[in-house]
């Protein structure tokens, strides 16, 4: 290295001191950009987080207002099946309510004059065993048309019809009665009624599906009834949920039956029964069982769901649980409960206040 001269190393000095500060202003500088976008960073961190945090809260409110409306379309849905299912329900009534008057003024005066008419027919078997009594021997055209008329079994059978026809009129009497309780349009308000006539003309109602038809053996109705006061009910509203509770019964046991025919197994009577009965002085309990097919625990979970139905298209509407348990629970401040087992039958059980 060549030796410098004071000068020249004086200048050297200077430059690197010169070089040192621009160094220096540059690192300043560095550093000053270096904190500016720190801090920057930050800032946009923290509007990033805000963004993140609203967009958050944003599909959080949507979400919720989405369920709600969700909510909302599903309480419209079952508002407009249930006034469907009302509507039906009550020009139901209204026609059964029609044609059991209808049908009333006739019944009424087959069966009021059928007894007299059956009076008349014996007054007169009478007075023709009198006369045979008394003119033991008639004459021959007597004889010959006594004879001609089998006047005996004549007389026999006469009587044998009358009975069946009273006992026919006697029934129509007992149906008419019984459409008239089941369509309660003179009791369509809250005002108290007989369980038990609800049950009865219930049963009356569906008697053609527990008889036996067919292969079909039928179904036995195995009633417990308690004693049991008047209650304050919506009746006709209550004989519905009798109705859809009976024939779902009905429906299972009848499925039952195929299944056990076809599989070729020994079937088993179908039978129903109906219990009621005062439970801790403050409750009306009815309990309907069936031994039919039964239901699994996933299925019982959604039995009164609405829409929800086993059965297939066009003959189950999915709303008959659902409006019987918003009767009973809503309309009634009373409880629904059902018991199932597969293979085993199912049990429902209604408890309804003896007050409220």
């Amino acid at each position: 290295m060549n030796d410098l001269s004071y000068e020249q190393l004086q200048q050297r000095v200077k430059d690197l001191e010169k070089q040192n500060r621009l160094l220096q202003k540059k690192l300043e500088r560095s550093e000053s950009n270096r904190q500016q976008l720190e801090d920057s960073h930050e800032i946009q961190s923290k509007l990033l987080n805000r963004i993140i945090q609203g967009l958050e809260q944003s599909r959080a409110e949507a979400e919720a207002r989405s369920h709600e409306l969700q909510e909302a379309f599903n309480n419209l849905q079952m508002m407009q099946a249930t006034l469907i299912e009302y509507e039906k329900m009550s020009a139901l009534g209204v026609l059964v309510a029609g044609i059991a008057h209808e049908i009333n003024n006739p019944v009424n005066f087959i069966h009021g004059n059928i007894y007299y008419a059956c009076a008349y027919v014996q007054n007169l078997v009478d007075m023709l065993s009198l006369y045979q009594k008394t003119y033991p021997e008639p004459d021959e055209q007597i004889q010959a048309k006594l004879e001609e008329l089998e006047i005996e079994f004549v007389v026999n059978d006469l009587l044998r019809l009358l009975i069946s026809i009273r006992n026919g009129s006697d029934r129509i009497s007992d149906i008419v009665l019984g459409l008239r309780t089941f369509s309660r349009l003179d009791e369509a308000e809250y005002k108290k009624a007989n369980l038990h006539d609800g049950l009865d003309s219930t049963l009356m109602l569906l008697q053609h599906r527990l008889k036996a038809h067919g292969d079909f053996p039928g179904i036995t109705v195995i009633k417990h009834y308690g004693k049991l006061p008047s209650i304050p009910c919506f009746a006709g509203q209550l004989n519905q949920v009798f109705m859809n509770i009976l024939v779902n019964a009905i429906d299972a046991i009848e499925e039952r039956y195929i299944r056990q025919i076809s599989d070729k197994n020994q079937y088993n009577p179908g039978w129903i029964k109906i219990d009621t009965s005062i439970v801790d002085t403050k409750w009306v309990r009815i309990a309907i069982a069936d031994n039919g097919l039964g239901m699994s625990e996933q299925t019982r979970q959604k039995i009164f769901n609405p829409f929800f139905t086993t059965k297939p298209v066009g003959k189950g509407t999915g709303l008959g649980m659902a409006i019987s348990y918003q009767i009973i629970i809503e309309k009634h401040g009373g409880k629904l409960d059902c018991f199932t087992q597969v293979a085993q039958g199912t049990e429902f059980v209604i408890h309804i206040p003896l007050s409220r």
